[in-house]
């Protein structure tokens, strides 16, 4: 039995908040520039969790530009102008002092001195500066008091943003060979490196949250009393016996067999192209079940006989799922296969434990069924409304979304597909490494943009809400949680982070407990459609 849910907004986050057990996979978000793991390993010193974003609205300098000094480890100034950039970005531009990268020269020297055993030197004596230049080579020797520069200014360049600076999003936007044709041991050192930090939640109303009106749609569908009834039909036509029809045509209840032709139809009334998504061979059509088709299809083919053929012509509505097909006209040709009708026993009390196993009259079949459509309906509604409750949010917040968050939630929601797709067992491993390739990865980031960006606002706002009211949920419920989606991981031989699955899960149960709270504390109308 199937009950369809009402408009579905935001069901990734909805369904996650409301089960407290979707579990994501996380790829390790990349990290730009020749260095990733200095990069990388600066980016984590100052933030555990970009996940977390939505506890730490902490705000970029108002000012366009600021200039400031940080102290390195040995007491000397580097000179770092910060740049507010979009998508809640800072650019740091650097200047190191020539007194840091005397140190970091000495250094790396003495570094390589321990490292190699140089021809006609004792190891632990002391080789001349030249002759060690000359045996690890001068390139080599830069390039590595190039990285120790930037392993010893980074963190002091970025401290102003360490509280707020999103994991793995640090990138040195100066090349590595532009910095090697600049080095020079007499004159300052100068590179550009830029991080993400979390971004301002702005409310676009004076109460923020408060006070909210939400309006819930309800698909027609999703009725205890209609799908009951549906349901107990659909059991009582799984009884029935099929019977051939070969003294008339097709009529409204029959079963029919059809190979069906389309062509498109030009402008000017001519043949058009074949449309192939259109077309079927051995089609199976219950003539009861009929909502899947286009307007006047099922109308053109009343009467219709075995072996008879009709050509009609039809209009794709507006509305087509399929957008190449919206608005076209079609000329079909549908040829009759075969034609059934259903012999169906008496709806009566002898076949009650037929249509539901355990039952010994049609009203306690009626009565069951009822109860578990009510079931269905409830949670279909509850669905739809913290769909409707997270669509609100969204609209009522601006957030300027860094690009790693972007990255972050976007891999997750990418990841958590293919673990649906793995359980529902309709991928194989070969299947598996090419979906998994970076390439399919940004196919879906790009094609999903919209989505994954207005599911990140709701996230944040969530965040906000659940900063804002003091909410709390209990370690146990956080703990069971995340034994609960490791087990998943494992039950399915993926690869995961834990620390990565803990902050997903305190984000479902930070969701959870806003959603509940905003339910107490808003307006929320339900319409029928």
């Amino acid at each position: 039995m199937e009950l369809a849910t009402a408009t579905a907004t935001s069901a990734a986050v909805a369904s996650a908040a409301r089960s407290n057990s979707r579990c994501f996979s996380h790829p390790a978000a990349s990290v730009s520039w020749p260095s990733s793991s200095l990069a990388a390993s600066t980016s984590r010193s100052l933030s555990t969790s970009s996940a977390s974003t939505s506890r730490r609205r902490l705000h970029v300098a108002s000012a366009a530009v600021e200039l400031r000094e940080a102290a390195s480890g040995g007491g000397d100034f580097v000179r770092v102008k910060e740049t507010p950039q979009p998508g809640s970005s800072v650019k740091f531009s650097v200047e190191v002092p020539t007194s840091i990268i005397q140190e970091c020269y000495q250094s790396t020297l003495q570094e390589y001195a321990k490292r190699f055993k140089v021809p006609g030197f004792r190891p632990g004596k002391m080789v001349p500066e030249n002759i060690l230049i000359n045996y690890v080579g001068a390139e080599h020797v830069q390039d590595a008091t190039i990285e120790a520069i930037l392993k010893r200014t980074l963190p002091q360049a970025l401290s102003s943003v360490e509280e707020r600076a999103l994991e793995d999003s640090v990138r040195i936007l100066t090349q590595f060979d532009d910095m090697k044709k600049s080095f020079s041991l007499d004159d300052v050192f100068r590179y550009d490196v830029a991080v993400d930090v979390a971004p301002e939640v702005r409310w676009l109303s004076e109460d923020k949250y408060k006070n909210l009106k939400v309006v819930v749609e309800i698909d027609d569908v999703v009725d205890a009393e209609k799908a009951s009834e549906k349901e107990l039909k659909r059991r009582h036509k799984s009884l029935g016996i099929l019977r051939i029809v070969a003294d008339r045509g097709l009529q409204v209840g029959d079963l029919v067999v059809l190979d069906i032709f389309a062509e498109s139809i030009t402008s000017d009334g001519s043949k058009g192209e074949k449309i192939p998504s259109a077309e079927s061979t051995g089609f199976h059509l219950d003539t009861e079940e009929n909502t899947n088709l286009i307007p006047g299809f099922l109308g053109s083919l009343i009467g219709i006989r075995p072996g008879e053929a009709r050509s009609f012509p039809l209009q794709f509505p507006e509305s087509f799922a399929q957008e190449s097909l919206q608005g076209v006209r079609a000329q079909f040709t549908v040829v009759c296969k075969e034609l059934f009708h259903r012999d169906l026993p008496e709806m009566d009390d002898s076949i009650a434990g037929k249509l539901l196993p355990g039952c010994t009259t049609i009203d306690e079949v009626r009565e069951r069924i009822l109860e578990r459509c009510k079931e269905v309906e409830k949670t279909a509604i509850e669905q739809a409304t913290d769909n409707a409750i997270l669509d609100q949010l969204g609209r009522i917040v601006e957030v300027d979304v860094p690009h790693a968050l972007f990255q972050e939630q976007g891999q997750q929601l990418y990841g958590a597909k293919l673990l649906q797709l793995q359980a529902e067992r309709k991928l194989d491993k070969d299947q598996l490494a090419s979906l998994s390739s970076q390439r399919s990865v940004q196919e879906f980031l790009k094609d999903e943009r919209e989505n994954i960006t207005r599911i990140i606002k709701q996230m944040l706002a969530v965040g906000e809400i659940f900063k804002s009211e003091n909410l709390q949920y209990s370690t146990e419920q956080l703990v069971k949680e995340v034994e609960n989606c490791i087990a998943e991981f494992k039950q399915y031989d993926q690869d995961y982070n834990e620390d990565n699955i803990k902050q997903q899960v305190q984000d479902v149960l930070e969701a959870a407990k806003v959603l509940e709270w905003i339910k107490e504390n808003c307006t929320i109308e339900y319409i029928r459609r």
